[in-house]
């Protein structure tokens, strides 16, 4: 009989510990993994819990079905858009995902079985080492429903791919290929999605045989200076991201998307009637 508790339970994710290997999964496949309320509030509490989890020493995180996470729940940035006092709040929550993957100790793997966008975006690219299907995309589409790109996207990317590509992916939103993401070093690993689990299930082995405390510490070691750089624009971001929220142009982002049309950005308001 195993002497390992049991792993936490959540509604929005699904915990699974096979040996020492911990699999978090986004569990939202009906809506692509799409990140609501009550998933974010998941997300900020899963990495520290899995950083304390004595049981295991290797994390995978992944999504269900056909997607990894296509971001932002469409009802949920609905009712964003309607009020956006709610930012601050949701913005606490963002940073603690983002530092609680950052101060995890233990090697954190992304399998990405499919598309990642926007927040989902972040979430893979937060991880430690990307392995996607080849039929995966990965981009951060802010900027298409008036947003800055402000919950860790203008934070990573420019870490991984330098700032001329961030800038030019991040203020245009366009999707990219999990082939060509391998190929500007975005992500590590693009493999053929038949062998997606074979291939992160190797390394994960590989990992879980190595010297445990090396890996840990030389993890540890790379992420204090991209602590450092992510503290500092993350802090920025979210604040600008929640200017943006207020914004027109946010407005008509979701209302066009609402729609299934291309928005029209820069309109300006109707002046108002008065005496």
């Amino acid at each position: 009989m195993s002497d390992q508790a049991p792993v936490r339970q959540y509604n929005k994710l699904s915990l699974i510990r096979d040996g020492r290997l911990l699999t978090i999964t986004m569990n939202r496949a009906e809506l692509m993994n799409a990140v609501n309320l009550e998933m974010l509030q998941e997300l900020a509490d899963v990495f520290t819990y899995a950083a304390q989890d004595m049981d295991s020493d290797v994390v995978v995180l992944t999504g269900a079905g056909r997607a990894f996470s296509a971001g932002g729940d469409l009802e949920h940035i609905e009712g964003n858009a309607a009020n956006p006092e709610n930012f601050e709040y949701e913005a606490r929550l963002a940073k603690q995902i983002v530092f609680s993957m950052l101060d995890m100790e233990k090697p954190l793997i992304c399998r990405m079985n499919g598309h990642a966008v926007g927040l989902g975006a972040t979430l893979a690219l937060m991880c430690d080492v990307i392995f996607a299907a080849d039929t995966a995309k990965i981009g951060d589409p802010h900027v298409a429903l008036g947003l800055v790109a402000g919950d860790g996207g203008a934070a990573i990317w420019p870490q991984r791919i330098g700032f001329g590509r961030a800038k030019e992916f991040l203020m245009t939103g366009d999707l990219l290929t999990a082939a060509k993401a391998e190929e500007i070093g975005l992500i590590n690993h693009c493999v053929a999605a038949e062998n997606l689990d074979a291939e992160v299930s190797a390394f994960c082995d590989r990992m879980l045989n190595g010297a445990t405390k090396a890996i840990r510490w030389t993890k540890v070691l790379i992420n204090q200076e991209l602590k450092r750089i992510v503290h500092n624009v993350l802090d920025t971001g979210l604040a600008y991201e929640g200017l943006s929220a207020h914004s027109a142009d946010h407005r008509e982002g979701v209302r066009a998307l609402q729609e299934k049309r291309k928005p029209v950005f820069g309109q300006k308001p109707e002046p108002k009637s008065g005496l």
